[in-house]
């Protein structure tokens, strides 16, 4: 198995593994509250078949102390990016400290599990380039032409 740098290494093949008893956990903390949109995790049931996870829990809060559950996945022989959207009741992005990546349960009772790769995203901001404010008043409309 690999380290945890290995599910931020932009490579497929590579993967981190848990050692011990379950829920196996991956936790992903942030310098400040940050707003977060979608969590995805790479699986892949054929390379890994018994350390594929097979239900996962992802949980958000201020530290270890508070985390709340926002989704729970059931995973049947995942191949590929698994997107897990994180909004709250109300579809909007959530923001957050931190988040916790709970694999609850492997396929086939697998004890150990193998994580290939993990992305956060956050919402995409708009940017004001090209974004002019409109001009009302008399004194800018005069100007609004060139000649």
């Amino acid at each position: 198995g690999f380290g945890v740098d290995q599910l931020r290494d932009d490579n497929l093949e590579t993967y981190w593994q848990s050692d011990g008893s379950q829920p196996h956990l991956v936790n992903i903390q942030f310098r400040r509250k940050t707003t977060v949109k979608t969590l995805c995790i790479y699986a892949d049931y054929k390379s890994d078949e018994s350390y594929t996870p097979s239900k996962i829990s992802v949980r958000v809060g201020n530290n270890f102390h508070n985390l709340q559950e926002i989704r729970q996945l059931e995973l049947v022989e995942p191949s590929g990016w698994i997107h897990v959207p994180l909004t709250d009741t109300h579809k909007k992005p959530i923001r957050t400290f931190m988040i916790q990546i709970a694999v609850l349960a492997n396929h086939q009772n697998g004890r150990d599990t193998h994580m290939r790769q993990i992305k956060v995203y956050t919402p995409v901001e708009e940017s004001s380039i090209g974004k002019f404010p409109r001009c009302t008043t008399i004194d800018f409309m005069m100007y609004r032409s060139i000649r």
